[in-house]
């Protein structure tokens, strides 16, 4: 069996010459920069930046405007137009892709609670949540989530063909049958990642697929979550990799450690492994610490967490990739 393609990576990070070092210092070579424009002369100046310091710049995170999630019109329309004008920068500017998410809801938590070495787990109990008061949503039916994504998705995904741009949705964070009045569309988890990516018949559509959201949704994530992975992944709509670890499941769950929770990562990786997945694993939601802090003047953050993480994604592809051998 031929070697992994895949790659560590990072996002929420600048192209300051302090962030690209701390990246090359910690084996990183990729990256979803946070960039300070959309126009592509822009794009391409941050592009430049990474390449300069040895960083291939990917893709950005760019998520539609509010009008078109809650599907508010006239103004919906022209957002659109815009976000196809940043598909077309991204792909003038040389850049693989956008990551993006399109929540009717957003991310919800309850509060963190404390992890190892004096460090916090973000975290979600149902029990202590507030379930009864609606958002600015409303209420909102999982059929209708759908209808909004479906109406974006057959506007951008052409452009996005046309700039040679992929498209990877994150998934709504946490699933769940109804947060605050909305039916979350990714759950059932396979099930309503399955409806999201039969939207529209492209390989430009895909997932930008969180180990630990579609975890959150599940009854026994160490058990389900690999077969969804490779069902996507065989299907080549994984575009990127949040590769991370929870404890707990559906209702009830912290974001830990890679090294500490209920899923295999050593398992997730041989799967991205056997389905040939090429693009990056990048850390995301890692734990917190006081000491985590930008520097004046930069953009992004240099955490202290992230290089734990780097490094346990690169020994992680050399490990699955010596059992290949």
């Amino acid at each position: 069996m031929a070697s992994a393609q895949m790659h560590v990576g990072v996002q929420g990070i600048g192209t300051s010459k302090m962030e690209l070092q701390f990246l090359t210092r910690h084996g990183v070579t990729h990256m979803d920069a946070q960039v300070d424009g959309n126009d592509a002369e822009t794009l391409a100046r941050h592009r430049q930046e990474a390449a300069d310091e040895g960083v291939s710049l990917e893709m950005i995170h760019y998520d539609p405007a509010r009008s078109i999630t809650l599907a508010q019109d006239p103004q919906r329309d022209r957002d659109i137009e815009e976000y196809c004008k940043v598909i077309e920068a991204v792909g003038q500017a040389g850049l693989r892709g956008i990551n993006y998410n399109f929540c009717v809801l957003s991310h919800q938590r309850t509060p963190n609670t404390p992890g190892r070495g004096g460090s916090s787990y973000s975290t979600f109990d149902m029990a202590e949540y507030d379930n009864e008061t609606l958002s600015e949503a409303g209420t909102v039916s999982r059929d209708e989530s759908f209808d909004r994504a479906g109406y974006f998705l057959e506007r951008v995904i052409p452009v996005a063909e046309a700039n040679n741009v992929q498209l990877a949705s994150h998934l709504d964070d946490p699933p769940a049958p109804v947060l605050r009045g909305v039916e979350r569309w990714n759950w059932p988890v396979f099930d309503g990642l399955k409806r999201f990516s039969e939207l529209v018949d492209s390989p430009n559509h895909g997932f930008n697929f969180c180990c630990g959201v579609a975890s959150e949704g599940l009854e026994d994530p160490g058990r389900e979550l690999y077969d969804i992975i490779r069902y996507f992944g065989e299907r080549k709509k994984i575009f990127n990799i949040h590769y991370r670890n929870i404890r707990g499941g559906l209702h009830k769950f912290q974001e830990v450690w890679p090294d500490e929770g209920d899923l295999d990562m050593y398992e997730i990786a041989r799967v991205l492994r056997d389905v040939e997945y090429p693009y990056m694993l990048m850390p995301d939601h890692a734990p917190g610490h006081p000491d985590d802090q930008a520097p004046e003047g930069v953009s992004g953050r240099v955490r202290h967490a992230w290089a734990f993480q780097f490094g346990y994604i690169i020994a992680m592809i050399q490990a699955v990739n010596k059992g290949s051998n």
